[in-house]
């Protein structure tokens, strides 16, 4: 049995915080991210029916063909570009936003701004 960290176990009960409040829904998922050391990852869910709708992340080969590092923000802006891009395609303008727990700072913003530059609204 091994011990959370208490940076992990934050982040945690962070998430746990969130996702009462989050609920996402055919007409309106929600767009859950996460974030490693050296990738991201974004998709968009339909709770109601537990279906992932689309996903983007940094192992995509179109993503992270023109990138030196895959943990950084300019790596989290080309996939928040392009779950945007997944989303308009299939007719989804509005999501809610959910950022598992994890600070709104960094890597996280920059793919939430990118998102929203690209079509999607939350």
């Amino acid at each position: 049995m091994s011990t959370l960290s208490q940076k992990k176990l934050a982040r945690l009960k962070r998430q746990v915080r969130v996702r009462k409040k989050v609920r996402g829904a055919s007409e309106r998922p929600r767009l859950n991210v996460f974030k490693s050391a050296k990738h991201i990852y974004a998709q968009l869910i339909d709770d109601t029916t537990g279906s992932t709708l689309a996903a983007a992340s940094t192992l995509d080969a179109e993503v992270a063909g023109g990138l030196k590092y895959t943990g950084n923000a300019e790596a989290a802006v080309k996939v928040g570009a392009t779950i945007a891009a997944a989303a308009v395609a299939k007719g989804i303008k509005s999501v809610v936003f959910d950022r598992n727990g994890f600070l709104y700072h960094g890597r996280v913003k920059a793919l939430a701004d990118a998102a929203r530059e690209n079509g999607l609204s939350f």
